[in-house]
């Protein structure tokens, strides 16, 4: 197993839970994309994109039951990042945990593993 990560303010996902379908933060629904960051990618995606943010929660997915849909592309100095062409079932979701702040302003991750 895969698994990659979906930052999402907890209301956002609530949202998305309720609806049974995330169709993506205002940046995906920019770029046409869901856009995931990899274990290795992850806390570099929070401090650039979510700097300070609190009530973010992390949410994990295998890729492999994503299917054709999930891309892998170059990004950020040519590393390959997950890229959901698609909508989100948040119900696929193997796990979703709290991101908070640590009282240096940074973000205090789980395990990311399964």
């Amino acid at each position: 197993m895969t698994l990659i990560f979906k930052i999402v303010p907890r209301t956002m996902w609530q949202e998305a839970v309720d609806a049974g379908v995330f169709k993506g933060a205002p940046i995906d629904l920019t770029d046409g994309f869901i856009h995931f960051s990899t274990a290795q990618q992850v806390r570099e995606t929070a401090a650039k994109h979510f700097s300070g943010q609190t009530d973010l929660l992390l949410a994990a997915f295998d890729a492999e039951t994503l299917g054709e849909a999930l891309i892998w592309e170059p990004s950020r100095g040519g590393a390959l990042f997950p890229h959901l062409y698609d909508d989100l079932r948040p119900g696929d979701a193997i796990w979703v945990r709290e991101l908070p702040l640590s009282d240096k302003g940074t973000h205090v991750f789980p395990e990311l593993d399964g």
